[in-house]
């Protein structure tokens, strides 16, 4: 069955209603960034497999990168609300963050 498209008079537009909230269309656009490095997805990818928090310095020896390189893309992640951090002395140990909305749990599942 073909669809049949509305008639059209020159110079009246029909824009469509905009659904989401601007608030959160600037949300989701910031996962998205924060996920859209291939570093960080598997930052996030090893987070959500961690039983327990992991040390920065173990992302620094995991991907070759230098630390502020490694500490560039973790406050990207927690930037976004992707991750909390926990600082004990001079280390930092990262999790997935808690209170992650149960939709971008499941993009996580899809993704990682």
């Amino acid at each position: 069955m073909k669809a049949t498209l509305p008639e059209r008079v020159k110079g009246v537009c029909c824009p469509p209603s905009i659904m989401v909230p601007p608030a959160k269309v600037d949300a989701s656009v910031e996962v998205l960034k924060a996920l859209a490095d291939p570093t960080r997805l598997q930052m996030v990818a090893v987070l959500k497999r961690s039983t327990r928090p992991v040390c920065i310095c173990d992302f620094t020896a995991a991907f070759e990168l230098s630390q502020p390189t490694i500490s560039h893309h973790m406050a990207k992640l927690r930037d976004a609300g992707l991750v909390e951090v926990t600082k004990v002395g001079i280390w930092a140990y990262y999790r997935l963050a808690g209170h992650l909305e149960p939709k971008t749990r499941a993009l996580l599942d899809v993704l990682v």
